[in-house]
């Protein structure tokens, strides 16, 4: 046992060298300042190398050599078009090693770096180009020369060609020479834009369930007519967003067509057709809600989409009258075209608020259209039942509905935005049945997001809200088209639907006109922690239009928020600013998604 313990030892001692770690690694680069250093490490793979501990020779040589041509390159990349570069292991420049003549230890490395002066441009020309091509402003005479800038000139000037139809523009020569005397780059980029063509055929691999047909009225590729690039993103898009694929690639062919077309290939991968999921919200007035769907993403192999939902709300709430709500909905994309889905969606619900309650049943279908990737449009007819008690007694109401809206969206994140803009829109025009008054329902809502400090660490954020009812008298309006104010939705700190109107019977119960605005700042504080300090107002008026008699109160809060992949977890908590229980009185609010 001890012979053998010794010859382990042997052979641990001898092969100690062969692994030796390099001692030490330095990087002399004179005048140079901090941010260039810092790109120079970020290039080099020794680095790398001695940062994930593998320091056998071997690998160092290797990673040593290769260094040559990434330290040039980064340079080059920064305009440094004349530099020096020495990388030294052990005295011998590292180029001159062989691999397999390797030592059995390092023990320093040293890069030694010149990276001379910036070059400019001289002579900075890219032809031909497309009508309208805007070739980027660092691609030109006295711009810092560097490699990106002649990049993105190449990019913008093949798109450019593509974009007026010829598929196949390509680079087809360059001449870039250095004149170090004059520290200038002269630059000659030839185009060659091939001919205009149309779109081919559209094959289509991958749809194991739906219908090919019903992949190529989706995607909406219009074949025959002039190639546009813009064409095939929407066409992803449009795919991608049925639910039913899991991956979605659309290629050109290499080679045009005889007669001027060029073929695409469709890849797609379908991923499972059934889904559900689930959802919880709490907050201290207004109770727990719980939610559930169950979801078929290509129920006739068309892509249809049939979703049934459940909602549980109002729980654990002092009243202990709970909302129930069932929604079925059927959807069916590219309908009379490739951007227009019809739907179809009916539902029951029972609503105990503080104003009313009732049961409802309903049925709607119409079209949604999306106008470009900012603008979309619905338009829906529908029929409404609704059973009700409320502060003018028990009632019925019937209602035929039409729908009209519009949604503005700029946002750069719908869940957590730092930056744009979002507005929606409603117009109801509603007939009355059996004795229901007729009238129209009108509802907007305008959002604002201002991003600001290092990756947008500190946001602004606004919001504004406006509803109002015409035709029917106050009471004659059915109660779930007036409005109310206070909870999660409108003002935080103020108990749920609080604010309405007193009616000429003593009673209380919902206005016909709305506002209100939220005001909240941002803060991220950490990689995935935020805080969030907010203020919210509301009013209410008895009269179409803020007309009559009006009210309004006001609540602020701080929030905090953790960010996972899905948005952020929500928690605010907030107190009335108005009212008797201002700075006394606290409401507590949890959630996913930022609150606006």
């Amino acid at each position: 046992m001890d012979r053998l313990k010794r010859t382990i030892l042997c052979a641990s001692l001898l092969a100690a060298p062969a692994m030796g770690a390099a001692q030490d690694l330095d990087l002399n680069t004179p005048n140079s300042s901090d941010e260039l250093r810092s790109e120079i490490k970020d290039a080099m793979s020794l680095y790398a190398l001695v940062d994930a501990g593998d320091t056998s020779p071997q690998a160092l040589i290797a990673a040593a050599q290769a260094d040559y041509g990434r330290i040039v390159a980064a340079l080059y990349g920064g305009g440094r078009f004349g530099p020096v570069v020495s990388i030294k292991i052990d005295g011998r420049e590292a180029s001159a090693i062989s691999p397999f003549e390797a030592p059995d230890a390092i023990a320093k490395i040293l890069v030694e770096i010149e990276p001379g002066p910036r070059f400019q441009f001289g002579r900075a020309a890219i032809a031909p180009l497309a009508e309208g091509t805007v070739i980027p402003d660092t691609f030109q005479p006295g711009a810092r020369a560097e490699t990106g800038a002649i990049r993105e000139a190449v990019d913008a000037g093949v798109s450019g060609w593509r974009n007026a139809g010829h598929a196949k523009a390509r680079l087809a020569r360059q001449q870039i020479s250095a004149n170090h005397p004059a520290r200038e780059l002269d630059v000659q980029l030839d185009l060659t834009p091939g001919p205009e063509l149309r779109f081919g055929q559209i094959g289509v691999t991958g749809n194991d369930t739906i219908r090919t047909r019903r992949v190529r009225e989706i995607a909406g590729l219009p074949q025959g007519e002039v190639f546009d690039p813009e064409e095939i993103r929407q066409a992803e898009r449009r795919l991608r967003e049925t639910g039913v694929f899991g991956s979605v690639a659309i290629s050109e062919a290499e080679t045009p067509n005889a007669n001027g077309t060029l073929d695409l290939a469709v890849q797609l991968a379908e991923q499972k057709p059934r889904r559900f999921g689930f959802g919880a919200e709490v907050s201290t007035q207004e109770g727990g809600k719980l939610s559930a769907f169950w979801l078929h993403r290509n129920l006739f192999q068309g892509a249809e989409r049939l979703r049934v939902e459940g909602e549980i709300a109002g729980i654990g709430t002092s009243g202990n009258e709970m909302d129930y709500a069932l929604t079925l909905t059927y959807g069916r994309p590219a309908t009379f075209t490739p951007d227009t889905e019809f739907y179809l969606t009916a539902g029951i619900e029972r609503l105990n608020e503080p104003g009313f309650s009732s049961n409802q049943a309903s049925i709607s279908s119409g079209l949604s259209h999306r106008f470009s990737d900012q603008l979309t449009g619905t338009f829906g007819l529908g029929y409404r039942y609704i059973d009700t008690e409320d502060a003018f007694g028990d009632r019925e109401f019937q209602l035929l509905t039409a729908n009209l809206g519009a949604t503005y969206d700029t946002r750069n994140n719908s869940l957590n935005p730092t930056g744009g803009y979002y507005l929606s829109a409603t117009g109801t025009p509603f007939l009355g049945l059996d004795q229901t008054e007729s009238g129209v329902r009108f509802t907007s809502d305008a959002r604002a997001y201002f991003g600001f400090g290092t990756d947008d660490r500190f946001v602004l954020a606004g919001r504004a809200q406006i509803g109002t009812v015409w035709g029917p008298d106050l009471e004659e309006t059915v109660p779930d088209y007036l409005f109310y104010s206070g909870g999660g939705g409108t003002v935080r700190g103020q108990p749920y639907q609080s604010l309405g109107v007193t009616a000429n019977n003593g009673e209380f119960t919902g206005g016909q006109s709305f506002g209100a605005l939220s005001a909240e700042f941002r803060a991220t504080v950490r990689e995935n922690i935020g805080l969030v300090g907010f203020y919210d107002a509301g009013m209410i008026t008895e009269g179409s239009g803020f007309s009559g008699d009006s009210d309004w109160h006001a609540g602020a809060g701080f929030g905090l928020r953790y960010n996972t992949g899905i948005g952020p977890i929500r928690v605010d908590i907030a107190t009335p600013v108005t009212g008797d229980g201002a700075g006394k009185d606290y409401e507590l609010y949890i959630g996913i998604g930022q609150a606006f």
